[in-house]
């Protein structure tokens, strides 16, 4: 029987950082990923923003972590040459009734410590002309990143301190044995038996706890799957800043993000779905010109086409406010040497070496 300290299912973003913070603290570490490559989830289909920490409740895990996590990312993008530019954002009140929850945003932040800046709506055309805009707040430690490049980094991190990657390897059955677990993949019968594992999963996060033998199923939450599609816009865009309206439920509003390149992207918007289908509908881009139209009204017809498309597990549905990240072990639980990260959503990308760092010592 083979024997593994500790076992990461997933190799998005948040599973390649907890895995290389385990091998980097001298942890054997294999990381098991279904697909046939790393990032094949919701870490290749979002936004690639480093979020500032505006919008988290204060004192959550998205607050702390996204904000500590901002840094770090930031200083490892500087120290591993990952592409990456601290573009700051707006988020912009359309109209005066808007302005109050604007404000609502701001002391948010502050209350994160993090400091916008708030501009009446001439300040605001000063830094983006083509903006339309009753006032705005300016986060200057936004940014994007290049997160496939980020990603093959945490697994060269990993790898080169011991961990090993096994692609097209799904895990089908886990069995809990006196202070360990035995993993089954692929169909197999569980032959591989660890003293952690980590539930790094994503939107099978739930799938795979209900695949852990005597599991209380109490554990496990309801998750519901958020899809959001990005159109991509035809030619140059006007700004130089990602541009945010008000957040909407279930996600921060069909925004303008922009890539290393100065290519723009609209989205996401959110579509509460049954199944994973990552197709992108033609039809939805005509309530993408509505709402973008709204900041940006120089938006020409015919200027957007089809993207791509992310799915996300969110643990609230459709009008409940937005859940926290659940980082569930034993003392949660009960079973030890086991981890789930649930409902890692956005800020994930962002907070991914905080995440890891919070896993790691739980474990350790």
């Amino acid at each position: 029987m083979d024997e593994a300290y500790a076992v990461v299912v997933g190799a998005g973003v948040v599973g390649l950082a907890v895995a290389r913070e385990l091998a980097c603290r001298g942890h054997e570490t294999l990381i098991l990923e279904a697909a046939g490559h790393v990032g094949a989830g919701a870490s290749s289909r979002n936004s690639e923003v480093i979020h500032a920490g505006l919008y988290y409740p204060p004192g959550s895990f998205k607050a702390r972590l996204c904000v500590s996590g901002r840094e770090r990312l930031y200083e490892y993008c500087g120290e591993r040459g990952i592409a990456h530019r601290r573009c700051g954002k707006l988020i912009v009140a359309t109209d005066g009734a808007q302005l109050p929850a604007l404000a609502a945003i701001a002391a948010n932040a502050r209350a994160n410590g993090v400091e916008l800046e708030s501009l009446d709506q001439a300040a605001a055309l000063a830094l983006e002309p083509e903006l339309s805009c009753a006032g705005a707040l300016l986060s200057p430690l936004t940014g994007i990143i290049d997160s496939h490049s980020y990603m093959l980094a945490l697994l060269a991190d990993a790898e080169r301190a011991g961990a090993i990657l096994a692609c097209n390897h799904r895990v089908t059955r886990v069995l809990p044995d006196k202070q360990a677990m035995l993993v089954g993949v692929n169909g197999g019968e569980p032959s591989l038996r660890v003293r952690r594992l980590i539930n790094c999963a994503g939107v099978d996060a739930a799938a795979l706890a209900r695949l852990i033998e005597g599991f209380p199923r109490q554990h496990i939450p309801v998750t519901y799957l958020a899809k959001g599609s990005y159109f991509t816009l035809k030619g140059r865009a006007p700004f130089r800043r990602l541009i945010y309206p008000l957040p909407i439920p279930g996600g921060l509003g069909i925004h303008l993000t922009l890539d290393l390149a100065g290519r723009a992207r609209f989205g996401p918007d959110v579509e509460w779905v049954e199944r994973r289908d990552y197709g992108v509908d033609p039809q939805r881009g005509a309530s993408f010109y509505g709402a973008v139209r709204r900041y940006w009204p120089g938006l020409a017809d015919d200027a957007l086409q089809p993207g791509y498309a992310g799915i996300r597990a969110n643990l609230s549905g459709p009008g409940a406010p937005a859940a926290d990240f659940r980082i569930d072990d034993a003392t949660i639980h009960g079973v030890a040497g086991l981890i789930h990260l649930f409902g890692i959503d956005s800020p994930g990308l962002t907070a991914s070496l905080a995440l890891a760092t919070e896993v790691v010592a739980r474990i350790s």
